[in-house]
């Protein structure tokens, strides 16, 4: 399929991208040879580029979605790329704001979609006043403006460097990227090493960009990744949140969870967890494997994955590891709550966790220790608990990922779809068996000495 779709852009002879050169040295490659159609492309995003043309700027479709179009893929967002300034472009659009410390970009309202709007960016060698980098060499204002022509050599990845006009519906390639997509690499534009120092982040770009895609990283984009890791404790941890939600809801959670581990990433993304499995902890890393596997079958089936149960699965290596230290120290109610309190507030020093994913996160932590507990109407108060559904689900990951649970996941599937009497034969039954008490998890209150009884007669109890 991809070589079908290369094929139309390609050069059958050179096995170069096919179309001519322009006067700054860019292939323009013609309509008739590269399969991306107007059909395909968000309208909210033709309607801005043509009223930006219509004001005498120049527009482009650009990055990710002129390079899934030509894969033959279907993007979900489209960025578009322009001449004119932030402010030019928020006094041209009414529902337009200007977003971005760093490097201020707009955002165009149009219906239901939000497109991305950027002013053509320049080398920063041109302009002092409006670049400034800290002494690693991260960017930390970067609102220099150029040409089309320099924008693409400063974007990231030759593949996201390519770009449509609807002035004649070519593709313009500045960095070969036509030719890397023919050959299935990600290739970093200019000295990969300075690059990631500029943007830490784009460390975890090349990770996720090559497990979407299925692309090799070039050998020398790959090799200062492992060394560079450590620039990421430099990114803010509200940054850093958002970009592990792309690294693993973006339907490549398992390719890209590898790669994390290939590279020594997961030391500086979730340093309890990157702890516990090297100290070779075989279920914690069976667990979220199984995770990475429901979450990708989950986004490809187009279901809603929540960020808590994904967090929850990432740091439970982490909390058992916890949770082992602390329970000789004290019992197993008080381990469990330090334990979690201690893989917290360890993850919040690296990524921030918003408290409406942290509370269910907790949640379904704990009700794992609840699950077992089913005497009495335990198991109804937990059967009716906001989060049992998640918890249930991460009960059965457990069990999948080869811990020994007795039956508890298949106990619950069954207790889910039992009728009242059924259900309450289900509980005698498990007590005739000997099954787990209720409040078995719970310390034992120590009692003081008894007192010694007192007479009550008389005394209004009667």
């Amino acid at each position: 399929m991809l070589k079908r779709l290369l094929n139309l852009f390609t050069s059958k002879d050179s096995g170069k991208a096919s179309g001519h050169r322009t006067s700054d040295g860019a292939i323009s490659i013609p309509r008739d040879q590269h399969n991306i159609s107007r059909k395909n492309i968000s309208q909210a995003a033709i309607k801005i580029i043509k009223q930006l043309e219509d004001a005498g700027y120049s527009a482009y479709l650009v990055g990710g979605g002129v390079r899934d179009l030509l894969l033959g893929n279907h993007p979900k967002d489209f960025d578009v790329a322009t001449n004119a300034k932030p402010e030019e472009v928020k006094r041209l659009f009414r529902s337009a704001r200007i977003v971005g410390r760093r490097f201020q970009i707009v955002h165009v309202r149009m219906g239901r979609e939000v497109i991305e709007v950027t002013t053509f960016r320049g080398h920063h060698e041109d302009s002092s006043q409006h670049a400034s980098r800290s002494e690693d060499g991260m960017l930390l204002r970067d609102n220099v403006y150029g040409t089309l022509e320099t924008d693409a050599m400063r974007r990231d990845f030759t593949v996201n460097a390519l770009y449509y006009t609807l002035k004649d519906f070519s593709v313009i390639d500045y960095c070969k990227g036509v030719e890397d997509l023919k050959n299935r690499t990600l290739r970093m534009i200019g000295d990969p090493e300075t690059r990631y120092k500029e943007d830490p982040v784009r460390i975890l770009r090349a990770l996720r960009f090559a497990a979407k895609l299925g692309f090799t990283i070039d050998p020398k984009t790959a090799k200062p990744i492992s060394e560079l890791g450590n620039l990421l404790l430099n990114v803010s941890d509200a940054r850093l949140f958002e970009e592990v939600l792309k690294l693993f809801l973006g339907g490549s959670a398992t390719a890209t969870f590898n790669l994390l581990r290939d590279h020594n990433l997961l030391l500086h993304l979730f340093p309890g967890t990157d702890a516990a499995l090297k100290a070779n902890d075989e279920l914690g890393a069976n667990l979220i494997e199984q995770c990475m596997i429901n979450t990708d079958k989950r986004i490809r089936a187009d279901k809603t994955v929540t960020p808590a149960f994904i967090y929850a699965a990432l740091l439970w290596p982490a909390l058992q590891q916890q949770f082992k230290l602390l329970s000789s120290q004290m019992t197993p109610a008080q381990a469990w709550v330090q334990a979690g309190t201690n893989v917290i507030n360890q993850q919040l020093t690296r990524t921030a966790i918003p408290k409406r994913f942290l509370i269910p996160m907790r949640e379904i932590w704990d009700l794992q220790q609840r699950l077992p507990n089913r005497l009495g109407l335990r198991a109804l108060r937990t059967l009716d608990h906001p989060r049992f559904r998640a918890a249930y689900d991460f009960l059965l990951m457990r069990e999948a990922a080869g811990e020994a649970l007795d039956g508890l996941g298949v106990w619950w599937t069954n207790y889910q779809t039992a009728n009242d009497d059924d259900r309450e034969r289900m509980v005698k039954d498990l007590a005739r068996q000997g099954g787990p008490k209720a409040g078995a998890n719970k310390p034992r209150r120590r009692r003081g000495p008894r007192k010694p009884k007192t007479d009550t007669t008389n005394s209004g109890n009667e």
